[in-house]
């Protein structure tokens, strides 16, 4: 082999090492995705929730105030 060939594999392995590397940045940046994702649609039915309980309560005192 010459010194072009040893080059030329070295930078192969190099390359092949970066896709690897790559891959699994992409692979991580998914799976963040998708838990952001699961975690605002959590918090959009907690929202939800507390607006519908305080409408509740709100209410509940109206209808306690007029029956007075």
């Amino acid at each position: 082999m010459s010194d072009m060939d040893v080059r030329m594999s070295l930078v192969e392995q190099n390359y092949q090492n970066l896709e690897k590397r790559l891959e699994k940045v992409e692979n991580k940046l998914d799976s963040i995705s998708e838990q952001m994702a699961a975690g605002q649609n959590s918090l959009v039915k907690v929202i939800i929730g507390a607006t519908g309980t305080i409408a509740a309560s709100c209410l509940s005192i109206v209808v306690v105030m007029l029956m007075q």
